[in-house]
């Protein structure tokens, strides 16, 4: 049996703060007055990156609240392993189908899809997950386009964060930052759709 990407403690962190995600996105809870310069701005501009894609049968693998989802065009299904992030996106997106399972493997058959998109999963992803979570995005799909977070100069390239949930409960978690080339180039030439300050988006 294939083991399966991102362990126990992040998949209980995911499904805790299901309600709150939005916050990130959308600078309220604890990361209102969180200074940010160009967020917003540029969370706009990723939205038009995705909306420009041409129409496709899509799979989101890990789709959180479906916040970016919602803009892909097509005909698209979302996944996801947290029972409560299935619940928010499917509530969000009632004309899209929403499945709680696993990235790897993933319950689709070879070819299912023409475009397989993640966004912010890929980045949580130890060395030895990555390539069993690439193997399935290839199976599944032909396209693979992966939106992350940009490597900016006050962070590191990787690191383990302690986050911090609204009722106070601690969480570590295995996040990386990324260079648009580099990503492109770990992914085997991939192009390079969005590179800003927080944002990166490649198409492979």
């Amino acid at each position: 049996m294939a083991r399966r990407v991102v362990d126990e403690h992040v998949r209980r962190y995911y499904d805790q703060r299901a309600l709150e995600y939005d916050d990130w996105w959308l600078g309220g809870g604890l990361f209102a007055g969180r200074p940010r310069p160009g967020w917003s701005e540029e969370v706009d501009e990723l939205i038009s990156v995705i909306g420009a894609l041409p129409p496709a049968r899509t799979l989101d693998v890990a789709c959180g609240t479906g916040l970016l989802t919602r803009h892909l065009p097509g005909d698209v299904v979302a996944l996801d392993q947290s029972e409560s992030m299935v619940a928010v996106a499917a509530d969000r997106m009632p004309e899209v189908r929403v499945l709680q399972g696993d990235a790897v493997p993933l319950p689709f058959a070879d070819g299912d899809f023409e475009r397989v998109f993640t966004s912010h999963f890929y980045g949580h992803l130890l060395p030895e997950e990555r390539e069993p979570f690439l193997d399935e995005a290839r199976r599944v799909g032909g396209q693979l386009v992966i939106v992350d977070s940009a490597l900016r100069d006050d962070v590191p390239p990787e690191e383990h964060q302690q986050r911090v949930l609204n009722d106070g409960s601690r969480h570590t978690v295995y996040k990386r930052f990324f260079a648009p080339d580099e990503l492109a180039a770990e992914l085997g030439g991939a192009t390079v759709l969005h590179s800003g300050r927080w944002f990166v988006a490649v198409a492979a």
